[in-house]
């Protein structure tokens, strides 16, 4: 996600002077009285907040191609293209917003997209969650939830954070990408694969 609002920010400086309205957010982060959620609330509508849906979408339309072209590591895309190949259901899990993940699981040819949604009043954006934010307890509820939706389907599921770790524990195969070494430690101790990304 911060690529998306560094790179919106470039094309709109003058946003910069919002910034402040993200810091008690962030306080509140620091000081253990918000969870994840609230804050990438916070920073969306610092950031984001009144933009018209049209101008949003032009700046999806940038960023997605620029970062499935620079941005993804070349070993993930292999792995993408493996699943693809196998005829496997591809479905893209993550806790970022809904403003370009959708794009994102479009361009790599996903079948579903599931990932945090925002809300959009009178076509502007306002920055606000409409849906849980898909991390940590959260995503491990959205696998259970797509394992009941396609139970004929066997489960790999890929993470890169300790905050992953639940989710990755409920499929037939869990893959801890790129993780820190608590995070390793953990997986290896469960049984996961962990492997490295380049």
């Amino acid at each position: 996600m911060r690529g998306y609002l560094v790179g919106f920010l470039r094309r709109h400086p003058a946003r910069l002077l919002r910034l402040p309205e993200g810091l008690p957010a962030l306080a509140r982060f620091v000081l253990g009285d918000a969870d994840h959620g609230r804050l990438k609330a916070a920073w969306i509508h610092a950031v984001l907040g009144g933009s018209l849906r049209s101008e949003l979408a032009e700046w999806t339309a940038c960023f997605v191609p620029a970062l499935v072209q620079h941005g993804l590591f070349r070993d993930a895309l292999a792995a993408i293209a493996a699943h693809r190949d196998a005829g496997d259901h591809l479905v893209l899990l993550s806790a970022s917003p809904d403003l370009y993940v959708p794009a994102i699981g479009d361009a790599l040819g996903f079948a579903q997209s599931v990932c945090t949604g925002l809300e959009w009043r009178d076509d502007r954006l306002t920055g606000r969650l409409t849906t849980a934010n898909r991390r940590g307890a959260e995503k491990a509820r959205c696998v259970a939830a797509l394992r009941v939706e396609h139970p004929q389907l066997s489960i790999v599921a890929y993470g890169n954070a300790s905050s992953d770790l639940e989710h990755l524990a409920l499929a037939d195969r869990g893959v801890l990408v790129n993780g820190s070494p608590r995070a390793r430690r953990a997986a290896a101790r469960s049984g996961m694969d962990c492997v490295t990304w380049r």
